[in-house]
């Protein structure tokens, strides 16, 4: 006798990789329709990418800027996850706990965020002396 027979399908279990599939993508897009600052990191990731042509950057140098493109994004996307879940959890009242969790995953956001600005000030500040002093 198989013991999985007897057992209740999970209602929240995705059943495919195509459920997968979905669900991810519906979070890609509840991410850039309700949260302003995903909307802010694909504008500057948009910026990023044409400079990365304006410049030709080389092959390490776009795996530098998409790897921090990537976790900034990311990251974002986690930390709007973090403050529905404790808004959820809190019944939008107010909690030390809430907020301290709130804050932790904002700056994570804003700790990627300025080490891909350091990565991008190290590939395109030196391109940009040379335009203008080289």
């Amino acid at each position: 006798m198989d013991l999985r027979e007897n057992k209740p399908q999970k209602k929240w279990k995705n059943r495919s990789m195509a459920d997968s599939l979905d669900f991810a993508l519906t979070g890609l897009v509840t991410a850039y329709k309700e949260e302003r600052n995903m909307r802010k990191h694909l504008v500057s990731a948009l910026l990023v990418i044409l400079a990365g042509f304006l410049f030709q950057v080389d092959r390490v140098e776009w795996l530098f800027l998409l790897l921090s493109i990537g976790l900034v994004i990311a990251f974002e996307i986690l930390n709007s996850a973090i403050e529905n879940v404790v808004d959820l959890a809190s019944n939008y009242h107010f909690s030390m706990l809430a907020k301290n969790a709130k804050d932790m995953a904002a700056a994570a956001v804003l700790l990627v965020s300025g080490i891909s600005a350091l990565i991008g000030a190290i590939i395109f500040l030196p391109k940009i002396w040379r335009i203008f002093f080289g």
